[in-house]
């Protein structure tokens, strides 16, 4: 009988879960990029932006 050393397959573990995450997080884009141009993209994008400056200011104290 033989036996497997469980170390010798950790490199090939590591690079298909680093190819998993790498497809998920290209799906993510697609969609973020499929949502962002479906009908007025530009205005969606826009507001996005509008909504996230807006609350990182909202957040900053004033400089005196």
């Amino acid at each position: 009988m033989r036996i497997i050393d469980g170390d010798k397959f950790e490199g090939g573990q590591a690079t298909t879960e680093y190819a998993l995450v790498l497809l998920a997080a290209g799906i993510i884009a697609l969609l973020v990029i499929a949502w962002a141009t479906d009908g007025g993209g530009s205005g969606r994008i826009g507001e996005l932006f509008d909504l996230v400056i807006g609350n990182l200011i909202s957040r900053t104290e004033p400089l005196e």
